[in-house]
């Protein structure tokens, strides 16, 4: 179906503090959604989070799933970095993934500032970097990523007559 990337927002996994579980979640997702995923890069929050998205829509990545940095905390800031990367953004996306997570039974799901957009002809999602958000996310978007990418591409809507 095409290409995907994933990118990690975790300072204290890129510094070795403890290993990453989220991003390898998303690797094994978007390859059975039919997308080419190399392994997560993981970053620190902030900007080295937007220079990570950017190198993967520069590669040609169809999808970039970030997982991390969209909560309140002052080093939060993937929304911040992802925001000037989208020519449009995709609300309906982001408030799913948080209703998701408040149906869940998670309330705090709600303080997510995660963004879903399109950069070019890529879809960009930002996801919570809990282990659970993760999960949840993943059922959420396992049609949807699949039919963004074809609707960017050109494709048309499947029909169903009576």
């Amino acid at each position: 179906m095409g290409k995907g990337a994933v990118v990690v927002a975790s300072g204290r996994a890129s510094s070795g503090v403890y290993e990453d579980t989220t991003g390898p979640l998303l690797v094994e997702a978007l390859t059975r959604w039919g997308f080419e995923t190399a392994d997560p890069v993981v970053v620190p929050d902030g900007e080295p989070v937007g220079d990570a998205i950017r190198a993967a829509l520069d590669a040609g990545a169809d999808v970039v799933l970030t997982t991390g940095g969209t909560g309140i905390n002052p080093t939060d800031r993937t929304p911040e970095v992802t925001r000037p990367l989208l020519d449009r953004e995709l609300p309906g996306v982001a408030e799913a993934l948080r209703a998701a997570g408040v149906a869940k039974g998670v309330p705090t799901a709600m303080l997510s500032r995660g963004l879903a957009g399109v950069s070019g002809r890529a879809i960009v999602l930002n996801l919570p970097g809990s282990r659970g958000g993760v999960k949840d996310a993943i059922e959420v978007l396992a049609d949807v990523v699949p039919h963004a990418v074809d609707q960017l591409r050109g494709g048309d809507h499947e029909r169903t007559e009576p």
